[in-house]
């Protein structure tokens, strides 16, 4: 075992200086987010989360993937899941929406989880422990499970906009009753994703809600 996984580990950190360059930031861009994908066949699987380099989430479940199919441990593992979330940034006045890891330097992966299987992920590339106390990883309970599974469904709905907005600054409306029509920040809230923006309508300044993508930002001149 020791001499397969001395092989293992140098096939895999083959050509990691370009990973890093490629995935540092934490975004895994324009790539589909991570979802669970075959039903449990194992009763005894639990959930584990596997500590990985930020940035190198990816990586590591292409590595363990890797594994399960060089040492048969279909049995053992089941699925292995990113947490991430679609979020929609703004680039030269154009909308992209791109897959964000949301737990930066977290895997969760279902598994049996003994001894052996314990030095097979602990000596994966990347991999620099399991969540828990010293050599003793804690499995998640359901509702962990489920609260970070729902976040990610939820997520895919509605991505979030990553842009700032600042109280006064100056908005253009791109949507709406509204549209086209030009006002000032008036108060940001980020939990919502929503801008109460002043419109001077009929020469009367009047508040407008809106979502953050319903708006852009004026370019100063």
């Amino acid at each position: 075992m020791a001499e397969e996984l001395e092989q293992d580990l140098a096939a895999e950190n083959v050509g990691g200086e370009a990973d890093q360059t490629i995935q540092a930031d934490g975004a895994l861009a324009d790539t589909p987010a991570a979802e669970p994908a075959a039903a449990t066949v194992n009763e005894n699987f639990k959930w584990y989360i596997i500590h990985a380099y930020s940035g190198f989430e990816r990586k590591v479940k292409e590595s363990l993937e890797s594994r399960i199919q060089a040492y048969g441990l279909h049995q053992k593992i089941g699925r292995i899941m990113i947490p991430t979330e679609p979020v929609t940034e703004l680039r030269n006045g154009k909308k992209y929406t791109i897959e964000r890891v949301f737990l930066p330097g977290y895997v969760l992966v279902e598994m049996e989880l003994d001894n052996d299987l314990w030095h097979i992920i602990k000596n994966t590339p990347r991999v620099t422990g399991f969540l828990g106390t010293g050599d003793s990883p804690v499995a998640l309970s359901e509702q962990e499970v489920s609260s970070i599974i729902f976040r990610a469904d939820v997520s895919k709905d509605k991505p979030k906009l990553k842009v700032k907005f600042q109280k006064n600054e100056a908005v253009r409306i791109n949507e709406g009753p509204f549209a086209n029509f030009n006002g000032t920040v008036d108060d940001v809230n980020e939990d919502r994703q929503t801008l109460k923006v002043m419109v001077t309508i009929f020469g009367r300044s009047t508040p407008v809600e809106l979502e953050f993508s319903k708006v852009d930002k004026v370019e100063e001149e």
